[in-house]
C-alpha cells in the first residue's frame, strides 16, 4: 500500500479519536497511548517512515490486544480503525525522515 494512503489511514483515525463521545475518551485515549507505548518498544531507537508503515503493515491484531487488556470494558475503545490508527499517526510525528506533515528526501 503506499505511504501516502497508510499516513492518510492514520490522519483519519486521529480525526476519528478526536470524535469520540466525551464519556468514551478516556478509555480511548488510554488505549492509543498504550499503543505508542508498544510502538517504542518495537521500533527502538530512531525509525523511518517506512519502518513504522512495515510494522503496521504487518497486521495491527497486537494493537486490539492491547486494546482488550487496557480497556476491557470499554468495547467503543476497541476499533483499530480509531485507536490503532491513531498511535501510528501521533507516532508518526517522531519518525527521522517525517516532517512538516510530509516525508522528506
Amino acid at each position: 500500500m503506499p505511504l501516502e494512503l497508510i499516513i492518510q489511514q492514520w490522519r483519519t483515525g486521529e480525526q476519528l479519536l478526536a470524535a469520540v463521545p466525551a464519556e468514551q475518551r478516556a478509555a480511548a485515549d488510554r488505549v492509543a497511548e498504550r499503543i505508542q507505548s508498544e510502538l517504542r518498544r518495537r521500533l527502538g531507537g530512531p525509525y523511518t517512515v517506512a519502518e513504522l508503515a512495515e510494522l503496521y503493515e504487518q497486521g495491527t491484531a497486537w494493537c486490539t490486544d492491547l486494546a482488550y487488556t487496557a480497556a476491557p470494558g470499554a468495547p467503543a475503545a476497541w476499533d483499530p480503525r480509531i485507536t490503532a490508527d491513531a498511535a501510528f499517526g501521533r507516532y508518526l510525528r517522531g519518525a527521522t525522515d517525517y516532517a512538516g506533515g510530509s516525508i522528506l528526501g
